[in-house]
């Protein structure tokens, strides 16, 4: 493979990190929250349509927008339960919750489905496509990917910043107690962003695993792991920061695998993210907070 073919490789995995952190990023920016819990909904997801596209044989598209709606409720479901009561809890006893909600998600899913990877069908179908009198070769998931990204970007900062919910957000990320004031409902505008977020983990969870073709109860872990980190690679709270730090983290990752090491790529991405830190704490998007006095 070329430089060019690794790049663009890179930039389809890093799209998909980049739909990820988005729903690591809402939540922060919104409720103030860390939900470790995402990766496991992104697998929860991926079984859905595991279930419904091998099992059932649902059509495919159905069979996502039925992992989105499931997602959905699993999202909701979790914050009402495991996470509103906590809001003014301290910052561990959430971090507790949240490590504890991964945990348990996981093992529903290894008392319903076994350990064993499950081999992923080809939800998508599409071919690759050829480049320069076939010197270059792109599969057919990977351009979908980059696509549905840019899509998703866009609409979600045209509901952000056109729609009455989308003000909502905002209102409640900068000031919850003014946001009640001028009469924004906070537990519904943070549900909606737990909404959100996990209807996008569906879509993640399905292309992360139409590009391996596998899926576990650990499937989510470890790229929940760096779609969090690419939120905060590219500053958490902000979405074109994650649309960043996703693409970034991907790119990254291929070209380390690539070039130097596939055992050393993970360690190389994280090397990397402790660097950017280290410059610039906030992240690459992300806004200084000024503590008032």
């Amino acid at each position: 493979m070329s430089f060019v073919s690794y790049l663009i490789a890179g930039i389809g995995l890093g799209s998909i990190y980049a739909i990820m952190a988005l729903g690591y990023t809402m939540v922060y920016g919104i409720a103030k929250m860390l939900n470790f819990a995402h990766g496991d909904v992104i697998m929860i997801g991926s079984y859905v349509i595991f279930l419904a596209v091998g099992k059932a044989n649902l059509n495919p598209y159905l069979s996502i927008l039925l992992a989105m709606v499931f997602c959905t409720v699993l999202g909701v479901t979790i914050e009402r339960i495991a996470y509103r009561p906590l809001r003014k809890a301290a910052t561990l006893a959430v971090l507790i919750t949240a490590i504890g909600m991964s945990y348990f998600l996981q093992n529903i899913a290894l008392l319903l489905f076994g350990a064993d990877t499950k081999s992923f069908p080809d939800v998508f179908g599409l071919p690759a496509i050829r480049f320069a009198d076939g010197r270059l070769t792109i599969p057919g998931i990977t351009i979908l990917t980059i696509i549905t990204c840019i899509v998703i970007i866009i609409g979600l900062e045209l509901f952000i910043n056109r729609t009455k919910q989308g003000q909502a957000m905002l209102a409640v990320s900068e000031d919850r107690g003014a946001a009640t004031l001028m009469g924004v409902n906070v537990n519904s505008t943070i549900a909606l962003t737990f909404a959100i977020g996990s209807a996008l983990a569906a879509i993640a969870g399905v292309l992360f695993c139409a590009r391996y073709q596998a899926l576990n109860p650990y499937t989510g872990a470890i790229p929940g792991i760096k779609a969090f980190t690419a939120a905060v690679f590219g500053g958490i709270g902000s979405i074109p920061g994650a649309f960043i730090g996703g693409l970034l983290l991907g790119i990254i990752e291929s070209l380390s695998s690539a070039y130097i090491s596939s055992e050393l790529a993970n360690a190389i991405v994280f090397g990397v993210l402790v660097l950017v830190l280290l410059i610039r704490p906030t992240g690459i998007l992300g806004k200084q907070i000024q503590e008032k006095v």
